[in-house]
């Protein structure tokens, strides 16, 4: 859209990717050669790249962490619900202030639940209706006829950026030869991830309304902390009995 409409309104935007388990897996690395392209395409075009920025972190570790997490003002946590349940680095990013944008799923189900469904931005198919789709017959080329910006967006892939085509991840989303393509239902989740973006962002324009958003994250946050961990633990599965001064 901003390639569209450089002059229009855009809040300037730096997303951050990274990535751990990449190396055993060749789609991974795909994936993260495509988010190095698209930075290089982007920071070529004079009309965009004061907007927007795309960087692959090298090397994400918590020293990196240490640094961004503070920083970020989105967290951004999206698998596949019930499928790949996301970890603890989205409640540190919780605790440091930044709105969550994610699927049902994970320890986005538990953040949910502790700072209530209007101070998190929660998408997509739940675990249930990714069960009932597989049972129905999961069709990614669907979504693909249905939806023009995701056609496009999916175009773009066999084009490709920076002058490398991405075609065979086009391909492992509509016609996966091997195996069903779009396993982890990227393209039946796109439209919900996509007006839930525009509605977070809508919302980050208003900063006491994002303010007090991110203040309730962060007290909400306590929740996570390890004492509260560590004492059910103690009482659910231990079955221990608290020690009193006699």
């Amino acid at each position: 859209d901003i390639c569209d409409n450089p002059n229009g309104e855009f809040y300037p935007r730096t997303y951050i990717f990274g990535a751990k388990a990449a190396p055993g897996y060749q789609m991974a690395k795909r994936i993260i050669q495509l988010i190095c392209k698209l930075g290089e395409e982007i920071e070529k075009d004079p009309r965009v790249n004061e907007k927007l920025r795309v960087l692959f972190l090298e090397d994400y570790n918590v020293s990196a962490a240490e640094c961004l997490i503070p920083a970020a003002e989105i967290s951004q946590q999206i698998s596949l619900a019930g499928k790949e349940a996301s970890g603890t680095g989205c409640m540190k990013l919780m605790l440091n202030g930044a709105l969550t944008i994610g699927t049902l799923d994970g320890a986005n189900v538990e953040m949910a639940a502790a700072v209530g469904n209007d101070n998190i931005y929660i998408f997509g198919l739940t675990a249930s209706e990714v069960d009932d789709l597989w049972l129905a017959g999961y069709n990614s080329a669907l979504f693909y006829a249905r939806n023009d910006k995701l056609r496009r967006i999916v175009d773009r892939l066999n084009a490709g950026f920076a002058g490398e085509s991405f075609a065979d991840i086009a391909s492992y989303l509509l016609n996966n030869g091997h195996g069903i393509a779009d396993p982890y239902m990227c393209l039946a989740d796109f439209e919900s991830y996509r007006l839930a973006r525009e509605d977070m962002i809508e919302a980050y324009s208003d900063r006491e309304r994002w303010t007090r958003m991110s203040l309730l994250n962060t007290s909400a946050a306590g929740f996570f902390a390890a004492d509260r961990s560590i004492n059910d633990y103690a009482r659910d599965i231990w079955h221990l009995e608290r020690m009193t001064d006699k």
